[in-house]
């Protein structure tokens, strides 16, 4: 395999990849201003006909990298041109949704085919003059074997996500889907990391790729600040609701580990008034899609979410991710937090431990190789502090209403306008009363004796400096692997 160079200086625009004018028409539409690092890289050799294996995290323009050299090389009148493999119903929609917006302007269309729907009606939509057929493997494999498709033979194949895909049990369908593909065609592989089973894979299927890797296995993006805040078990849930009264996001996903877990934390944050919905792996499709475009709409401000959410999706201005319990790994930590700090923007990640759970945190630090810093979670006293200068500014970016004009001037009858002001803000205040006990968190020396614990204690080490006491932590085996993860090699498939 060839490799591409991912050090070198970016100098290309849209315009010097001399793309359709109705492409660029999408491009602009879109607000895109300059090509992200593997757009530059991919986008010239995917106009080559190469094939290409990019690696990279979500978030980095992987969709517009490799939609936007296949539909410059289009002829929009050979059906379904380009077929894109995705781990999840969410993705597909994702990928689709973007092909379009970038392709509309030039007359494609896209179509994505997932499990939970009616597949007549799928389908019906990718035979009838569909171009981009986007597709999670179970649901793909289901219309090629009982010949749903006709004239079905894509000149672009993309796997995008393929380590989600081997990670979900998919390996075996996909090496079956490209049984039923034609011989000549150009293949696109993304994914952030790159295990064995995928890059025999890529060796399996793809011819002469070009590799291009614009990320280490364990890095994280560095617009994301991340954090973590210590706790005991019991203080988890005010913890949580303590840190999104502190931080006031905007759009926020609290990633849980169970369903139960979220269908708890959802409705206790609902009770308390926040805008707050479910997403899980039992719900119905047209929940999940009704729930997503709520919350990439605006109409939802919190996610409340197991791990399902954090695979591929593109969700733009979530500018916190609260870990509710630690993942189980460095992988599904990196994905989590990839929710936010997308497309240039900033985010923070912060990360709710207990002591038991602290070696976990420290072996995710060492594997990614940033900082994850400490935090202290806000006191009452000191969240009213930071609500108050809040509200201060938010008052000075007000306009005056007609209606606040005449009630001042009926209250002026009675009292002067500082005695108004002065009632009016404690009203408001009395309205927002913090709420929880006084303090949360571990703090003081006993805090800093868990950030001296180390992870892994070794025989014959000083086990009492290293601050356990000799002992492993009893929610953990002799290797630091949680009770209850599941064997690696027996995962239980998701459904497409």
């Amino acid at each position: 395999m060839a490799d591409s160079n991912d050090n070198a200086e970016q100098t290309a625009t849209f315009a010097s990849f001399e793309l359709r004018e109705e492409l660029n028409e999408g491009i602009k539409a879109a607000g895109f201003k300059r090509p992200s690092m593997i757009q530059e890289q991919v986008i010239p050799l995917i106009l080559q006909g190469r094939d290409v294996i990019g690696q990279a995290h979500t978030g980095t323009g992987k969709t517009a990298a490799f939609g936007l050299p296949a539909m410059h090389r289009m002829s929009l009148d050979k059906g379904i041109e380009m077929l894109v493999i995705c781990p999840t119903r969410e993705l597909a929609n994702q990928v689709s949704d973007e092909i379009y917006r970038l392709g509309r302007f030039v007359g494609v269309r896209t179509v994505a085919a997932y499990g939970g729907q009616s597949i007549v009606q799928q389908a019906k939509r990718i035979n009838h003059n569909s171009h981009v057929l986007s597709a999670t493997p179970g649901r793909l494999l289901d219309l090629l074997k009982n010949k749903w498709l006709k004239d079905f033979s894509p000149s672009v194949v993309v796997l995008d996500e393929a380590d989600e895909m081997l990670d979900m049990g998919f390996l075996d369908d996909i090496k079956e889907i490209f049984g039923f593909l034609p011989e000549k065609r150009q293949n696109l592989l993304f994914s952030a990391t790159m295990p064995g089973p995928i890059q025999r894979l890529a060796q399996a299927f793809l011819h002469d790729p070009v590799s291009f890797k614009s990320i280490s296995e364990q890095d994280t993006n560095q617009d994301i600040e991340q954090q973590y805040c210590v706790i005991e078990e019991r203080e988890r849930q005010e913890a949580v609701v303590r840190l999104i009264e502190d931080r006031a996001p905007e759009k926020a996903i609290l990633f849980c580990r169970t369903r139960n877990e979220v269908d708890s934390l959802d409705s206790s944050l609902s009770a308390r008034g926040y805008n707050s919905r479910a997403l899980h792996g039992d719900m119905e499709q047209p929940q999940r899609t009704h729930v997503m475009n709520g919350f990439r709409e605006g109409r939802i401000s919190i996610l409340v979410a197991t791990d399902v959410a954090s695979r591929g999706l593109d969700v733009q201005g979530v500018s916190h991710v609260f870990n509710y319990h630690m993942p189980f790994d460095t992988k599904g930590y990196i994905h989590r937090i990839g929710r936010t700090g997308r497309a240039g923007q900033k985010g923070t990640a912060i990360t709710l431990v207990t002591p038991r759970e602290f070696h976990q945190l420290q072996r995710i630090q060492r594997s990614i190789g940033n900082a994850i810093e400490n935090r202290l979670i806000p006191s009452r006293r000191e969240l009213r502090v930071t609500r108050i200068a809040r509200l201060c500014e938010d008052i000075k970016t007000k306009d005056v209403t007609p209606e606040a004009v005449r009630m001042v001037q009926s209250l002026e009858e009675a009292e002067d306008l500082a005695a108004i002001a002065y009632k009016m803000a404690t009203f408001i205040l009395n309205q927002n009363s913090e709420t929880g006990p006084e303090k949360i968190g571990i703090t003081g020396d006993h805090l800093q004796r868990i950030i001296n614990m180390t992870s892994h204690p070794r025989r014959g080490g000083n086990m009492r400096r290293r601050g356990n006491q000799g002992r492993y932590p009893r929610n953990s085996d002799r290797r630091g692997s949680p009770r209850g993860r599941p064997p690696q090699n027996n995962r239980r498939r998701r459904p497409s």
